[in-house]
């Protein structure tokens, strides 16, 4: 984890898992908090910070892997869930809901968030099968702790591969120009960048 500037109240936390991902977000003078990559890392990491200083609200920034044929580019999230989470499973047992989907916006692809990188296979097509779009490694914890602490939370995923067998690889080499596309994302749409 590591806070890089101050967080005000009159300015949104910018929220990344990896240095790699923040390259093009400094020149904007707005603070950025890297976390680790995962939800126990990007829980842990802004349950932290809030603690101690609340900004604006945050804005969770990052690449994704598209479910859906022909889906690129950079969105913003609708619905995020867990994907790696067995909601009825725990429901039966515990009698009480857990994990609950989260609503972000009207529209927008929904997001399944777990700590498993998706490449392909069945458990990509079961995904697809639920209704998720873009998977990632930190939103739904990102979004919980925002929403557990009452801030607004928003929540923008850049396409960096298909979660296909060449993710991997595909992630890496597109890492960069996903990069400087959220980078562009916040300079055209967080006012006083």
């Amino acid at each position: 984890m590591k806070l890089h500037r101050t967080i005000s109240l009159q300015r949104p936390l910018l929220v990344v898992a990896l240095e790699e991902e923040a390259k093009h977000l400094y020149a904007e003078e707005l603070p950025v908090l890297v976390t680790g990559v995962g939800k126990i890392c990007a829980a842990y990491s802004l349950a932290a910070v809030l603690a101690r200083q609340r900004p604006s609200s945050i804005i969770n920034l990052g690449t994704a892997g598209a479910l859906r044929d022909g889906l690129s580019g950079t969105h913003t999230i609708g619905k995020v869930v867990q994907h790696d989470f067995n909601h009825d499973l725990i429901k039966g047992l515990t009698g009480e809901a857990y994990g609950d989907p989260i609503d972000l916006a009207l529209s927008g692809p929904v997001l399944g968030s777990g700590d498993v990188f998706v490449a392909g296979g069945e458990e990509r097509n079961s995904l697809l099968e639920r209704g998720i779009e873009l998977v990632d490694m930190e939103g739904y914890a990102v979004a919980a702790v925002a929403r557990r602490f009452g801030l607004e939370v928003t929540l923008v995923k850049e396409v960096s591969d298909e979660a296909c067998e060449s993710a991997g690889k595909t992630w890496r080499d597109s890492l960069d120009e996903c990069a400087a596309k959220l980078g562009a994302w916040v300079q055209a749409n967080v006012a006083d960048a």
